[in-house]
This record gives structure tokens, sequence and C-alpha cells, in this order.
């Protein structure tokens, strides 16, 4: 007769039907370790809690296509629809700052686990065609190139603040004490 093994409790979201045996939660992809192996103390849990575990190239290929396709549908697509949009030269890149915004907010609030790097890697990959796309593209308006560097630097690390919103708003707040 087999015997009845218990789910697996994640240490991190508190998801309770893991399969015996798991090295992930099902629910959030947090890593489950051995039960009773190291004792933590609440306050060590809860810094835990945020800290991102490793790189996933699975979500560094998906925020890279979410950074992608919303940086070439709203910079580049949405001014050949709408004519009176005009985003050339440094426009482009006031525009570009919100986009990495939300595609980090988006890919951090999908996301299994604790990922929040991998949205500011593919903003960096995407910045990098973009800003050579905007500073070819400028006719009227110019800017220096270092301007276009700058803000590029600035949409990347609005990326990093808002993939870590959107993993705070997928983790919830805190569990509460049980004293």
């Amino acid at each position: 007769m087999a015997t009845a093994t218990k789910n697996v409790t994640c240490p991190s979201c508190g998801f309770d039907k893991n399969p015996p045996g798991s090295t992930r939660c099902v629910s959030c992809g947090a890593k489950i370790e051995l039960l009773g192996k190291v004792a933590r103390t609440r306050e060590e849990e809860l810094e835990r809690r945020y800290q991102q575990e490793g790189i996933s190239l699975t979500w560094l290929f998906i925020a890279l296509a979410v950074q992608a396709v919303l940086t070439a549908a709203l910079v580049f697509g949405l001014p050949r629809i709408i004519t009176a949009l005009d985003f050339e030269g440094g426009n482009g890149m006031v525009v570009c700052v919100p986009v990495w915004f939300v595609g980090g907010l988006l890919v951090g609030m999908i996301s299994p686990g604790r990922t929040f790097i991998e949205p500011m890697v593919a903003s960096f990959c995407v910045a990098v065609p973009t800003t050579f796309l905007l500073v070819a593209s400028q006719t009227v308006r110019t800017l220096p190139t270092f301007l276009y560097v700058i803000m590029s630097a600035i949409g990347i690390m609005f990326t990093l603040i808002g993939a870590y919103i959107g993993e705070r708003i997928q983790l919830g707040p805190p569990p509460k004490a049980t004293e």
C-alpha cells in the first residue's frame, strides 16, 4: 500500500497544493526549500520575500517581447495611424520612458516568482535600437546624443521600478504575524 504524502506549502505565498518533492511553487514560482532545513525569523523571511532568486531566460524573452511590442506599437506604430502625433527625436524618448515602465509593471505582475531583473535587461535590449532610430529620425527638434543616452538610462531605471512594483502587487501584502 502506498503511503500518503502531504502536499508541500510554499513559504513565500502559502499555496498548499504543491506536489511532494517540488522544488518550486506552482502558484508563485518561488523556491521551496526542505522543511526544517533552516529556521528563519519572521524578519528574515520578509526580507527574503522580495529578493530575486536568479535570472529566468524564459521570462527574459517574454519581457523582451512585451517591451519590443509596446515600444514598436506606441512609439513607432501609433504616429503612422494618428498623423497628428509626432514622436520623432526627443519626443519619442519622452514617450519611451512611461512605455517601458508599463512594460516592466506588466511583466512584474504576470511573472511567477520574483523576476524584476528580466524586464530591465529586456528594456536595455530594446532601448539600444530605439535610441539609434530616434536619433536618426530627428529632423526639426534635435537633441544631443548624450541626452538620448541619459533618457534611455532613465527609462531602463523606470522599467526596474515598474517591475518591482508589479512584483509587489502580485505578491500582495506581507503575511501577518501569528503570535
